[in-house]
């Protein structure tokens, strides 16, 4: 322990020395983590320049590799957006659209008003001998989720959503624009509405076979499912290999999508507010979160994760009143912006890729923000009390509906209205306005700082919440990934611990080009092993709809 404060302490020492030394070298305007003019020469590389160029080559070949594209139409379509948009379909089909047709008895579950038919608890479908190593801090972090199993179904998805509404629906939104079009935003919304889907069938699935150990402590998610529901369908080697992959694949999208994508915007808005110049300003943004969650996940202080956990779902409305407010103080526009959203969803402007392309921008966007087909939300959801699987899956379809169709949309439309007027061409990631360069959660700041002049400096303290609740829950679901391969042990946990923490100061140096194609790559190819098991194991989610509905109906 006290090797790692060592090394961290090294780290920003050098940072600073760095940042002194560069005080006259100011990054070029391509730097995802400033926003300055092409102007500005550059004399010398900094910290952030020579993590980026060894991050860039290596986060490359990851994404070329996990986003294979197949030409359809002229257009380039990642074989797994393809995979996930048509599996979110056969499922809608097969079920008969639950996000339409079982949306209100969602609500209602949530609600509790079936509360009366769970009296007796979890059932342990599939206890283990074996003991996990729990680390308190991580637990505690989100205990909601994982408490014996004691968490009722308001708690289950309140948690889970404020993990998932995050930068997601900031920045990631405002690239999905800027590169796609207004367009974009439609095909986000369909995306939302087969996720819902998703979310039913994978979580269904996570409660259905998870383990609890003799603690009474729940472990679930698609290892568990795809190990133990594929041995009962006679798949056991397929099982066994699956579950390690989707391990593997996890533990890549905690360091991914969970943590870097985080750290880079939160340091792209923190050093966008405060003018930080030089080329270590990444760096050094990177290194305070990166102590600021070992102290959380390594250092036995629980009082930053209770407060943070308190205030997440607090600066979510507060976005979304703000978004309100834009949205009414551009009333008139708004028919215009969704005029733009519906109609360049079919026919996007040129340059855009046409239909395709704006659809596979949506759909990938989407995915990253709600994170449906991953199978992230079944290790979040597994450990509700409840006597049926399926009632958490009916929970577990909200989420994206409430992540993506109602905040991701509002935060589309603050952003067609601020271009509503041509500030800036769609088409590109980095958007140039009045010389200055924006990208994702800076431009995101923008938008709102011409209607709200003081929300920029609220939006970084929710950026930089919502990305430190997220790294905290993403590190819990990387550990138990990380467990599940390595086994149990103190050395064990403090290995993956002190990697994740290195992805932080990567992330937040990193072009967020790079950072941002590693981390839909990660979380994307979770959808591949878990797709497998979804399309094996659906029966059993049937099954379990019709004996809950069945338990509803002669309770009445």
């Amino acid at each position: 322990m006290k090797g790692l404060k060592t090394v961290i302490t090294l780290f920003l020492l050098a940072s600073l020395w760095s940042d002194a030394a560069c005080q006259d070298t100011l990054k070029p305007a391509a730097d995802s983590t400033t926003m300055v003019t092409n102007a500005i020469p550059v004399a010398e590389a900094g910290i952030d320049d020579k993590i980026n160029d060894a991050f860039t080559p290596f986060a490359n070949a990851i994404e070329s590799i996990v986003l294979y594209a197949i030409p359809i139409n002229g257009t380039n379509v990642p074989l797994i957006v393809l995979i996930l948009s048509l599996g979110g379909l056969f499922f809608s089909l097969y079920f008969r659209f639950p996000s339409i047709f079982k949306f209100g008895l969602a609500t209602k579950v949530v609600q509790g008003h079936f509360d009366d038919i769970e009296t007796k608890g979890t059932v342990e479908t599939h206890p283990e001998e074996t003991v996990f190593t729990v680390d308190g801090d991580i637990v505690q972090t989100i205990r909601e989720e994982h408490h014996h199993g004691e968490v009722s179904h308001f708690q289950a998805l309140a948690t889970a959503v404020s993990g998932t509404v995050g930068l997601g629906n900031i920045a990631g939104v405002t690239i999905a624009i800027s590169v796609g079009g207004p367009g974009a935003t439609f095909w986000m919304i369909v995306s939302g509405m087969l996720g819902m889907t998703l979310k039913f069938v994978e979580c269904t699935l996570g409660v259905q076979y998870r383990d609890i150990n003799k603690n009474g402590v729940v472990f679930g998610g698609p290892m568990y499912y795809l190990s133990k529901g594929l041995k009962e369908k006679g798949y056991t080697s397929l099982g066994k290999v699956l579950a390690v992959l989707f391990a593997i694949l996890c533990i890549g999208g905690s360091f991914g999508g969970g943590n870097a994508a985080q750290a880079n915007q939160a340091a792209a808005q923190i050093v966008s507010l405060f003018g930080m110049t030089g080329g270590s300003s990444g760096f050094i943004v990177g290194v305070c979160i990166a102590i600021l969650v070992g102290i959380t996940i390594i250092g036995g202080i629980k009082r930053i994760a209770t407060v943070t956990e308190k205030l997440v779902p607090l600066m979510a409305i507060i976005y979304i009143i703000a978004c309100l407010v834009v949205i009414f103080t551009n009333i008139s526009d708004l028919g215009a912006a969704f005029n733009q959203i519906f109609t360049q969803a079919f026919n996007p402007q040129a340059g855009l890729g046409g239909i395709l392309g704006v659809l596979v921008i949506g759909f990938r966007r989407a995915a990253f923000s709600n994170e449906a087909g991953a199978g992230s939300a079944s290790i979040a959801h597994s450990a509700v009390r409840t006597k049926y699987s399926a009632s958490e899956g009916l929970v577990a379809l909200l989420e994206p509906f409430i992540d993506t169709v109602v905040i991701c949309t509002l935060t589309a439309v603050v952003i067609v209205i601020f271009n509503a007027d041509g500030v800036f061409q769609y088409g590109a990631q980095k958007v140039m306005i009045n010389g200055q360069q924006y990208e994702g959660a800076t431009l995101t700041s923008l938008a709102f700082a011409e209607h709200i002049s003081f929300f920029p400096i609220i939006l970084t303290i929710a950026i930089f919440l919502f990305a430190v609740s997220t790294m905290i829950s993403w590190s819990y679901y990387g550990l138990q990934a990380w467990l599940y391969l390595f086994g149990k042990g103190k050395v064990t946990e403090i290995i993956y611990k002190v990697i994740f923490l290195l992805f932080i100061v990567i992330g937040a140096s990193a072009n967020m080009s790079a950072v941002w194609g590693f981390s839909d790559a990660m979380i994307l190819a979770m959808v591949f092993p878990n797709m497998v098991g979804l399309l094996i194991l659906f029966p059993v989610v049937k099954r379990e709809l019709v004996r809950y509905e069945k338990a509803i109906g002669s309770s009445k």
